[in-house]
């Protein structure tokens, strides 16, 4: 009896563990939701982005393209963004890993997303100043 009530106490201290640093990490990787393409949203009182696909998301590959702006509405590519791809639902299985985007002639910033396979899809995207994270926004969408 007192062994089993043992394991027991250590196996719920054991879950309560995993429990609270797990909580702690998924705090630190909150991605804001984003509103609909060709939208503003606003980084700040500095910046804001406005961002679309070249196509509709399907199975292939997508292009998404961020336009960074001042305050003043003028193009800037002052700061870096990273994005990633992949299904949160099977998280790590289709995940594209952290790219940098990068700029064309126009100053767009550009994202190859590659769908492998109908369902849920995010792109995440992080845009640092200084490479510190200044705002992190992810982008639901489903083929």
């Amino acid at each position: 009896m007192k062994k089993t009530g043992s394991i027991r106490i250590v196996t719920m201290v054991l879950v309560l563990i995993t429990v609270v640093l797990m909580s702690g990490l998924t705090s630190a990787e909150e991605f804001m939701p984003l509103s609909g393409e060709g939208k503003q949203i606003w980084i700040g009182k500095e910046y804001y982005f406005v961002y679309s696909f070249n196509k509709k998301p399907q199975l292939g590959t997508s292009i998404l393209k961020v336009e960074l702006y001042d305050k003043d509405g003028k193009r800037d590519t002052t700061l870096k963004i990273t994005g990633d791809s992949g299904m949160p639902s099977m998280a790590g299985h289709h995940d594209s890993g952290d790219m940098v985007l990068q700029n064309n002639k126009k100053g767009d910033y550009l994202l190859p997303v590659n769908v492998v396979m109908p369902g849920d899809w995010e792109v995440r995207l992080t845009f640092l100043k200084d490479d510190k994270p200044v705002f992190k926004g992810s982008i639901p969408f489903h083929v």
